[in-house]
């Protein structure tokens, strides 16, 4: 039968139009090596534990494949079981499991962690330095790896001894000395009755006493007359026995002063005007804590180390006298606070920080006492000095702290300044002055800076904040 279309005989005897097709080529069937189950491992998985130089086991990865000798099953749509399935390692069971099977069938319980023996894989260069060893567990974590020791369970194990508390009190103390939001006070002499009178003045009054003196050991010489050395020893002593009586009572006659000063509402107080605002006190961004007895949240600590200077001891600093106390050591620290006001409760912040210029006076209590019948010095004294570099030879010392507690009775004076609605106390510009106190026999006093004025914060009861 001839046609002009070509056509061709199928297979079944049928005649088709168009020419026979070429058979085309089969493409080949590509066999991959299956995943082992690792268990945590990570010498069990392959390629990624090449990349951090870590031997791993293939002793157990077999590659997937048709299962010789099992026994043969028909499924659903005809196909037989040796040609459908592809089972990886292992005899064949009916129940499936999640981790490898042992030589017998059954399971085997695999631990996380690295696993000891195993087929070392040959070295190999890199070309960067080699990666930090890996936590116990073998499991791969982002972030950096801790470094020291650790526990049972992988995670860092913290050291505890005096060594590493004494390392760390002083890396706290060097943080709180370094904090700009922290202000270190400077010691000084709560009664400044030096600053009551120029320099000037108290040389001239000095010089004019030497000459009354020289003059009247002369006329006491020369003419036989002792009125005018008594009346410039008279003079001397009357003077003597004022600054002596300002020196040891200047301190409380300023406390009594604060404490009779009148208390202001900060809710009429105006922009500038100089108040004092009683309250109870809360922390600001940055407590503070006390040196010796660890008061946590703190907005003024003050420890002071004293010590007695006998005939053959030691002096505590330049100017420390024979048969006196002495100061060896002081810690002052004070920070931003707030301060809520008893008459009108509105809250203030008081800028006590970052430098600025506070007096305060704030009652000590003795901590810790040292004395010739009692040397036997406390674990927590001895590691006090240890982290300060002070010695304990023998010496008899003083302890005294002071804090004020969040949550105590405060008395603040300073300068209201409002600003976009915010109320603060910041330190006046020119120094308050007490006045004469001729009843007490007491000079003026110019106190800077903001004053805080606290009783023992050990001693009273401290409101809940």
């Amino acid at each position: 039968m001839g046609s002009r279309f070509p056509s061709h005989q199928l297979s079944n005897g049928l005649y088709v139009s168009g020419r026979p097709e070429q058979p085309k080529e089969k493409a080949p069937t590509m066999l991959s090596a299956a995943m082992p189950y690792t268990g945590g491992d990570i010498k069990k998985s392959g390629e990624l534990g090449k990349m951090f130089d870590i031997p791993f086991d293939n002793s157990r990865s077999r590659k997937s494949g048709p299962v010789t000798n099992a026994p043969s099953r028909t499924g659903s749509f005809g196909v037989s079981g040796s040609t459908a399935s592809l089972i990886t390692g292992g005899s064949v069971r009916q129940k499936s499991h999640s981790g490898p099977l042992n030589k017998q069938g059954e399971s085997v319980k695999k631990f996380s962690g690295p696993q000891t023996g195993g087929f070392a894989p040959p070295s190999r260069q890199n070309s960067g330095p080699l990666p930090p060893v890996l936590p116990t567990t073998g499991l791969i974590t982002s972030g950096p790896i801790s470094s020291g020791p650790l526990n049972s369970s992988g995670a860092p194990r913290k050291v505890s001894g005096p060594l590493e508390a004494t390392v760390a009190a002083k890396l706290q103390r060097t943080s709180i000395a370094n904090n700009q939001a922290v202000t270190k006070l400077i010691q000084e002499d709560n009664y400044p009755f030096k600053k009551g009178f120029p320099k000037a003045v108290l040389s001239a009054v000095i010089l004019l006493f030497v000459m009354g003196f020289i003059a009247g050991g002369f006329i006491l010489g020369a003419v036989h007359n002792a009125i005018l050395l008594v009346v410039v020893v008279v003079i001397f002593t009357v003077m003597a026995a004022f600054f002596i009586w300002n020196r040891y009572w200047g301190r409380r006659a300023i406390v009594g002063f604060l404490a009779q000063y009148p208390d202001a509402e900060l809710r009429t107080a105006k922009d500038g005007q100089f108040v004092k605002v009683s309250g109870v006190v809360t922390c600001g961004n940055v407590p503070l804590e006390s040196s010796f007895q660890k008061v946590p949240r703190c907005i003024y600590t003050s420890t002071s180390l004293y010590e007695y200077r006998g005939w053959d001891s030691k002096a505590a600093n330049s100017q420390h006298r024979r048969f006196t106390w002495g100061l060896r050591s002081v810690e002052r620290h004070v920070v931003d606070f707030y301060i809520s006001d008893f008459q009108s409760g509105l809250r203030a912040l008081v800028k006590a920080g970052y430098g600025a210029t506070v007096t305060p006076y704030v009652d000590e209590s003795v901590a810790v006492e040292v004395d010739t019948g009692n040397k036997e010095i406390s674990a927590e004294f001895l590691r006090w000095l240890r982290e300060r570099n002070l010695s304990s030879d023998g010496r008899v010392m003083r302890l005294k702290e002071g804090y004020i507690k969040e949550g105590s009775t405060v008395s603040v004076m300073g300068v209201v300044r409002r600003n976009d609605n915010v109320l603060m106390i910041v330190p006046p510009s020119e120094p308050l002055s007490t006045g004469c106190q001729w009843k007490r026999c007491i000079q003026p006093a110019r106190i800077e800076g903001i004053v805080l004025r606290c009783e023992d914060s050990s001693n009273i009861n401290v409101v809940p904040v």
